[in-house]
């Protein structure tokens, strides 16, 4: 636990270091999203609305809207709960200050193809770290056929991320250098 603690504080003073590149990144990094074969083929994505330190998805959402259906996670108490995103004007400032969209509940699991997955930190075998309230660790497991894609900035690889049993990891990571 204490490892996982020092890496959130060693990766919080890297992002400050690089926010002048944050947004030319963001958008590379999308660009390389929406390359990825898993991407392209799929119908049904689960995004996430990005907060100021991670790669920027809302124009992204936006666009991949008008071609596919696209999921948003809201906070619920201890879970995440999918709803579908309808357009900027449906989205509500949520948990943690996050724009949550107001839309229709989505449960069909199965459905979802592709899931973009924020974090503070992976390494190379697909292990992620999140911020430590283990939303995406209880929400992950229910949905096992999707591919799960890492999407992080260069300086969120590490050499390790500490795994616990529960812990899914990644099919991939999207990533530019």
């Amino acid at each position: 636990m204490e490892r996982k603690k020092e890496l959130r504080r060693q990766v919080a003073l890297l992002k400050t270091q690089h926010k002048s590149s944050a947004s030319r990144q963001s958008a590379e990094i999308l660009a390389a999203l929406e390359a990825h074969p898993a991407f392209r083929a799929a119908k049904t994505i689960l995004l996430y609305h990005s907060l100021k330190d991670e790669v920027d998805t809302h124009e992204f959402i936006r666009k991949w809207s008008r071609e596919k259906r696209i999921l948003l996670p809201v906070v619920v108490g201890d879970d995440l709960e999918l709803r579908i995103y309808t357009g900027p004007e449906d989205l509500a400032i949520g948990a943690y200050g996050i724009e949550e969209p107001t839309g229709a509940l989505f449960t069909d699991y199965a459905a979802i193809d592709f899931i973009a997955v924020p974090g503070v930190a992976f390494d190379h075998n697909g292990n992620r770290l999140g911020r430590g309230k283990g939303y995406y660790d209880r929400l992950l497991p229910r949905i096992p056929s999707a591919y799960k894609a890492g999407i992080c900035f260069p300086y969120q690889i590490v050499e390790e991320v500490p795994a616990e049993a529960f812990d899914i990891r990644m099919d991939g990571l999207i990533c530019v250098s």
